[in-house]
């Protein structure tokens, strides 16, 4: 392993073995495949599911929600905890889905590398784009997996073209596709000089690999056809001349991605992906938190929360939230404090988990993702520690830019429904508003789909039909500034004021000269479209 800026020599061996990193890429790039044959590698299922299952096809593993098995999309990030190898992957599946982009947004706070999946026919698409911008805020470590080149797929150089001028950020290819389509036959891996062979029949089957001496190994043309190995030869050394060789530092640095080619639901090209995570991916990183940083090696145990999910197993009513073992040893059993409540908080069974299924963990260490079930006391953006007052930082929660009132079917209900939101709401499945005038909720989603999704949940978990109904506002504004020029402001916007369910003071707006005019009457006041999830 090489020691680099983001790698070090003098990490204890359980902590430097973790590789952490989220998968995001375009809806139908084929990323939950790929997370499929990343735990069949793994050896942490037996067969891959499919993600459009028929009859008694298997479903995923990580698409748990039950509209996510009826639509064959990701809208929950989930964990996924398995060894490969002597290394120890925490994988975190992201939605592709650009509605539900703040669930992704928060999830890149808590990996230290990001795999970004590209369709080989369609390239760089708008949510990978979005994505990927979010990723270099972050300045996370990028391995780009270009998927489906068994089907028809654009030319290798165009897509790598496309990747470089698209995202500002260099490629070198860790593979070459030999053929393409129906005549794609396999890679050759240039890093390390082999020869993988696809196999057509058995999907869940590890392909062939040939270790080969070079381009001229006489090898070569028993196993490649003559007009495919004349291309490849000559697709390659231009590749050499155009192209970067990998630098392990630039890629830490976010400034290079190594890109593989391959076809997940034909099991190929995957295991050399993973090897590529296990051998170049970044260890456990340091953590940004006020008022010091912390450092993954350091003894005591500290972590944070960056999500929260509801009722994964309806017949427990139960809340997890989504732990990031920042630094130390973390044993369960342990008291640690919860910096927000300045509580102490034993952590008696904590998770580890395989998407909805989960098991008991007995220890974990920096850079795994744990689950800490809990009854609303852990919230986005808490942290926990074993005593020391220190918030981890820059997790944030976003303005929404759909508004729609909620109604229960039932007006007898109501109390229930402001319950299921306010759950919904700290979980971080969407933002909810109680207007300083009248009654019901204003609720706030990044998109569409997400209504949809609010509206089945409810209703499934809550058993409580609801209505999604139109607001007169379009978005909402957090405010702050000085508490005497909050409360006037507040007192005379009282139309426009509502409160979240943290209870900080919001601004509603109907149009942009809602805040024109409040940038112009009250400069002491602040309205701003993010907040950091803290207290």
């Amino acid at each position: 392993m090489l020691d680099t800026p983001k790698n070090r020599a003098d990490l204890p061996p359980e902590i430097a073995r973790r590789r952490t990193f989220a998968i995001i890429s375009h809806p139908d790039a084929g990323k939950t495949t790929l997370t499929e044959k990343f735990l069949l590698f793994g050896g942490a299922i037996q067969m891959a599911g499919q993600v459009r299952a028929k009859g008694e096809a298997r479903r995923t593993r990580s698409d748990f929600m039950a509209m996510e098995k009826d639509r064959g999309i990701s809208v929950s990030a989930s964990a996924m905890s398995f060894d490969f190898k002597e290394f120890r992957f925490n994988l975190v599946d992201t939605p592709g889905h650009s509605d539900f982009s703040e669930d992704t947004y928060r999830t890149l706070t808590a990996v230290d590398a990001a795999v970004m999946v590209i369709d080989g026919a369609k390239g760089v698409e708008s949510q990978t784009q979005k994505l990927f911008e979010v990723c270099r805020m972050r300045d996370l470590p990028i391995l780009t997996f270009c998927n489906k080149m068994d089907r028809e797929s654009r030319d290798v150089f165009e897509i790598i073209d496309e990747i470089q001028e698209n995202l500002a950020i260099d490629v070198t290819p860790a593979s070459w596709p030999i053929g393409v389509g129906r005549d794609f036959i396999g890679c050759y891996d240039i890093l390390r000089d082999r020869l993988e062979l696809m196999d057509r029949a058995d999907r869940n089957r590890v392909a062939e690999s040939v270790e080969i001496n070079g381009l001229d190994d006489p090898k070569l043309i028993e196993l490649v056809p003559g007009e495919l190995l004349e291309k490849l030869r000559e697709d390659l050394e231009m590749a050499r001349e155009l192209l970067p060789p990998l630098d392990i530092a630039a890629m830490h640095e976010g400034s290079l991605t190594p890109i593989w080619f391959g076809s997940a639901i034909n099991s190929f090209g995957v295991k050399e992906l993973m090897d590529g995570i296990a051998q170049y991916g970044p260890q456990p990183q340091i953590q940004s938190a006020e008022p010091r940083q912390i450092l993954p090696e350091e003894k005591k145990v500290s972590g944070f929360v960056f999500k929260v999910q509801a009722n994964m197993d309806p017949k427990h009513r139960d809340r997890v939230a989504f732990v990031r073992i920042a630094s130390g040893h973390f044993n369960r059993g342990m008291k640690l404090t919860h910096v927000r409540l300045k509580k102490p908080m034993a952590i008696s069974n904590p998770v580890m988990f395989l998407a909805s299924d989960r098991e008991l963990a007995e220890e974990a260490w920096a850079g795994d993702i744990i689950g800490i079930p809990n009854h609303g006391q852990l919230r986005i953006g808490d942290t926990l520690t074993e005593g020391e007052a220190i918030r981890v930082t820059g997790i944030p929660s976003f303005a929404p830019e759909l508004l729609q009132t909620a109604r229960a079917g039932d007006p007898l209900k109501a109390k229930h429904l402001e319950k299921a939101l306010m759950q919904f709401a700290e979980e971080g499945a969407a933002k909810v508003f109680k207007p300083a005038i009248g009654s019901g909720f204003v609720v706030g989603v990044v998109g569409q789909l997400q209504f949809e999704v609010l509206a089945s949940r409810i209703e499934l978990e809550y058993g409580l039909p609801v209505r999604f109904e139109a607001s007169q506002f379009t978005s909402a504004r957090w405010v702050s500034g000085d508490k005497q020029a909050v409360d006037k402001f507040t007192e005379s916007n009282k139309q426009h004021i509502a409160t979240d369910h943290d209870g900080d003071t919001v601004y509603l707006t109907r149009l942009q000269w809602d805040i024109d005019r409040v940038e112009r009457d009250h400069p002491q006041v602040k309205l701003t479209a993010t907040k950091e999830m803290m207290v």
